[in-house]
């Protein structure tokens, strides 16, 4: 391919990503679903690579294995997340939390702290919805208003820290940016003082409010708590696979299997109760399969700009061919920033494939920048958004008046955190 021509379809497949890019950043105004885009993009964006004589059969081998090892990954996460809630894990979070009979600043303080430790257990999306549920029975008005802003500075700061807490964190693990044992003692403090920071300043102006909190009324049987309990250690086994060098995913399947395969022998055992009613596949609809085609669609989108050429461009003219370390770190710092504004996981998957270091300390400093750079607007993070749907009065404007300074000290905070440990410490 002459210079000429690779450099026009380097150029149209930049307008192509970016203008699709603009459309899912403004989903929440436009009402176009990102997930379309996405797909779109992705499919035409291949269709250049095709037109640059590219072995596009080659190309998608490559890229096909990593985005397979993915979506399996968060397509078992978000099935055990399901079972969970089916098997009333969050409900008997509820009733612990109406028991201790604290004032709603105490109230606030542990739904928020409960968020940040669920979202690495589990992941920040799911913790937001789950703890957002729990905290609208127990606020109202600003306070509600209040409490949404931190849950989502709370679930994005969690799964910062943890390879399976944010989609972003996950993607830069499974490309062995770091291993588990890195992000989790590296990226902690800088993401549990974004946490403390940020509550802490929210949290100052939650105010006394008296409202009537009714306990749910749930009982768990032996076999619901040992499918709750199987589905806990499964988060805890693709930890294990990386240690015997197996993908990851393989920990999450085999812990998916074992619940299904309990869930079908206690049927039999115990026909009568109810919650074994539901099967797995019912389950399987329940979770958010758009997001994971959205997923799809914006790695395949990267991968098709890396095998343009696009990206290698990019990372030249930004980072330069040999890149400091300072001018990394200041590059993941903007990256982290440009995440408030734009999705942060096609920011990622680019970064993937931009930056050029082999550092692990700095590709935690990413994880933790865009993990909770996007909590810096309400629009930055999929929590956010989420957050929006669920609480009504929590708009742009009042997120911003709310949480958008605070977010900015803990984001500050956060990074002078990891400094202080880079330099000081490892």
């Amino acid at each position: 391919m002459n210079g000429f021509k690779e450099a026009m379809i380097q150029i149209l497949a930049i307008i192509i990503f970016l203008s699709g890019y603009i459309v899912i950043s403004q989903e929440h105004f436009l009402l176009i679903s990102k997930t379309s885009v996405s797909l779109i993009i992705g499919v035409v964006l291949w269709l250049l690579v095709l037109i640059s004589g590219n072995d596009v059969g080659a190309a998608l081998s490559e890229s096909g294995s990593e985005i397979f090892e993915l979506i399996i990954f968060l397509l078992s996460a978000m099935t055990l997340v399901e079972i969970l809630t089916h098997f009333g894990l969050f409900d008997i979070i509820y009733n612990k939390l109406i028991s201790y009979k604290l004032k709603d600043k105490g109230q606030f303080f542990i739904i928020s702290f409960l968020t940040f430790i669920f979202s690495a257990i589990l992941d920040n999306l799911t913790s937001t919805i789950v703890f957002l549920q729990i905290a609208s029975r127990f606020f109202r008005g600003k306070n509600l208003v209040r409490a949404a802003a931190a849950i989502i500075i709370a679930a994005n700061a969690g799964g910062a820290f943890s390879p399976i807490g944010d989609v972003t964190t996950t993607m830069l693990w499974l490309s062995n940016k770091f291993s588990t044992q890195t992000i989790i003692t590296q990226a902690f403090l800088p993401s549990l003082m974004v946490f403390l920071v940020s509550t802490l300043l929210i949290g100052r102006s939650i105010s006394v409010d008296t409202k009537d909190i009714k306990e749910k009324s749930i009982i768990l049987s032996k076999t619901d708590w040992i499918i709750i309990a199987l589905c806990l250690l499964s988060f805890l086994l693709p930890i294990v696979m990386t240690l015997v060098r197996l993908p990851p995913y393989f920990g999450l399947l085999l812990g998916l299997g074992i619940i299904w395969l309990v869930m079908d022998l206690a049927k039999i055992r115990a026909p009568h109760n109810t919650k074994l009613r539901i099967s797995i596949e019912k389950l399987f609809q329940n979770t958010d399969i758009a997001s994971l085609y959205f997923f799809i669609g914006i790695l395949i989108a990267i991968a098709a700009l890396s095998h343009l050429g696009v990206l290698d461009e990019i990372s030249y003219r930004v980072f330069g061919e040999f890149p400091s370390v300072v001018r990394i770190i200041s590059g993941n710092i903007i990256i982290g920033g440009l995440s408030a504004f734009f999705d942060n996981i096609p920011l990622t998957a680019a970064a993937i494939d931009i930056v050029r270091t082999t550092d692990p300390n700095l590709w935690v400093l990413l994880a933790i920048t865009v993990g909770v750079g996007g909590s810096l607007l309400l629009i930055g993070s999929a929590p956010g958004i989420v957050a929006m749907s669920i609480v009504r009065n929590l708009t742009f404007s009042s997120y911003l008046s709310i949480a958008t300074i605070p977010a900015l000290i803990g984001y500050g905070t956060g990074i002078a955190v990891w400094l202080m440990q880079y330099y000081l410490i490892f």
